[in-house]
C-alpha cells in the first residue's frame, strides 16, 4: 500500500447531496428551505439572541446592580497574616515590599489591612489603607499604622 493507491473504507464515503439541481434530484424546487418564512430567502442570518419573535431571555431578566467604573479594588492583608510574618522573618516594620517578598500579595494591586486575627507585637504598618478595627488593634498593641 502507498499514497497511490488510498481510498476510504467502503460504506463511509457519500456522494454529497446537490440540493437545488432540479426535480430529478429530489431536493429540487424549494431546495430543502421549506415555504415562506425569513430562513427561505436568501440573505437570511439569524441575529444573535433572536428567539423567532419571542421576548429573548436577555431582555426577559431582570436587570440589576451597578459598576462603577473607577472602583479600586484592595488585597486584603488580615492582622493574623501579619503576626505570623512578622514572627517567622523577625520584623518590627511591614510595607508593601516585605508583604510581596513573602509572597502574599503581587504588587499590582493596593493593600488594605483587616482585623481578622489578634496582634501581639509592636509593629509599624504601611499600607495603602486600614480598616478602623485594624487600625485600632495595632495602636493598642503599641505599634503604628501609616497609609500610603
Amino acid at each position: 500500500m502507498d499514497l497511490s493507491n488510498l481510498q476510504p473504507a467502503t460504506g463511509s464515503v457519500h456522494k454529497k447531496t446537490r440540493i437545488g439541481r432540479g426535480p430529478g434530484s429530489g431536493k429540487g424546487g424549494t431546495s430543502t428551505r421549506g415555504h415562506k418564512g425569513a430562513k427561505s430567502r436568501s440573505g437570511y442570518s439569524r441575529k444573535i439572541g433572536f428567539e423567532g419573535g419571542q421576548m429573548p431571555l436577555q431582555r426577559r431578566l431582570p436587570k440589576f446592580g451597578f459598576k462603577p467604573l473607577n472602583r479600586v479594588e484592595f488585597k486584603a492583608v488580615n492582622l493574623s497574616d501579619l503576626e505570623t510574618l512578622a514572627a517567622s522573618a523577625n520584623l518590627e516594620k511591614i510595607t508593601p515590599a516585605e508583604l510581596i517578598a513573602a509572597g502574599m500579595i503581587n504588587g499590582k494591586q493596593p493593600v488594605k489591612i483587616l482585623a481578622n486575627g489578634s496582634l501581639s507585637r509592636k509593629l509599624e504598618v504601611v499600607a495603602n489603607a486600614f480598616s478602623a478595627a485594624a487600625e485600632k488593634a495595632i495602636t493598642e498593641a503599641g505599634g503604628t499604622a501609616t497609609k500610603i
